[in-house]
């Protein structure tokens, strides 16, 4: 594609917009894999405030990514013999349904993005403080018991809601409340990928559908999602490489960190 022509969502594209993307794709994948986090979530608000994608098609835009990402950390996680398992098809029966309606929601609703960072941030900074504080002082007490199959399903659904609605990975969520929960981080991260993948997959072939019927920018810009899924099919891959050379420890207060970073950056964005 020639400088200067559109990427399908109306941001102008360029080389320069393809390598930034590849780029921040590729660390955002590297540092987010590990602990089961596709990196969606920080890459909203890259496309959004420096990128200029335009809503709605930022959300398939977004998923688009994690269709072309995700099975770089997957086949990682496949060849090492950690992929699939009860929990993946808990995720993956939760999920996929919510997405579909939160695609329904997002073209047909338009909730406001203020709000929806505002409870982003409710729910990952007090959460994310409170896994960095559990895992440096850990409680005396019995160990926490991983919630049940109902709860997790339960769970898996709104996630997917959420991610059909704004495009975020189910990871940023889904991780910090099941390793709080007391799953470890070597279970939770292939199965929250997987189902990251899947979610997104259904999800922009959902919106693909709804473009078809409905004006506006519903289509995802196609060039953008491309080169920043590019960067983190490779990111994704050496981030699921580095997971079991981590400690649990350092894993835990990675998606803490995480966790109260993406809360904080929205918090500061909701209040604006």
């Amino acid at each position: 594609m020639a400088a200067g022509g559109e990427g399908g969502g109306g941001v102008e594209w360029s080389w320069a917009t393809g390598a930034g993307g590849f780029a921040a794709g590729f660390l955002i994948s590297v540092a987010t894999a590990p602990v089961g986090v596709s990196g969606a979530v920080f890459l909203l608000p890259v496309q959004v405030s420096l990128l200029g994608v335009p809503s709605p098609a930022v959300t398939p835009t977004n998923l688009l990514y994690n269709v072309v990402a995700g099975p770089g950390a997957l086949f990682r996680h496949w060849r090492a013999g950690r992929l699939g398992g009860p929990l993946t098809r808990l995720l993956v029966a939760g999920t996929v349904p919510g997405v579909v309606l939160g695609a329904a929601i997002r073209v047909f609703a338009v909730p406001g993005p203020r709000v929806f960072r505002l409870l982003v941030a409710a729910l990952l900074l007090p959460l994310g403080l409170w896994l960095g504080l559990r895992t440096l002082r850990p409680a005396p007490a019995r160990a926490p018991r991983p919630p049940s199959p109902r709860a997790t399903r339960a769970l898996a659904l709104a996630v997917g809601v959420a991610g059909g609605v704004y495009g975020i990975g189910g990871g940023s969520l889904l991780g910090p409340v099941l390793v709080g929960r007391g799953s470890p981080v070597a279970t939770v991260a292939p199965a929250a990928l997987a189902a990251t993948f899947v979610t997104s997959v259904v999800g922009a072939a959902t919106y693909a559908l709804l473009s078809l019927a409905t004006a506006g920018d519903v289509a995802p810009d196609w060039l953008l999602g491309l080169s920043c899924g590019a960067g983190g099919l490779a990111g994704g891959y050496l981030g699921a490489h580095l997971q079991p050379r981590l400690p649990e420890t350092a894993l835990r207060l990675l998606l803490a960190a995480l966790a109260t970073g993406v809360g904080a950056l929205y918090a500061v964005q909701g209040l604006r």
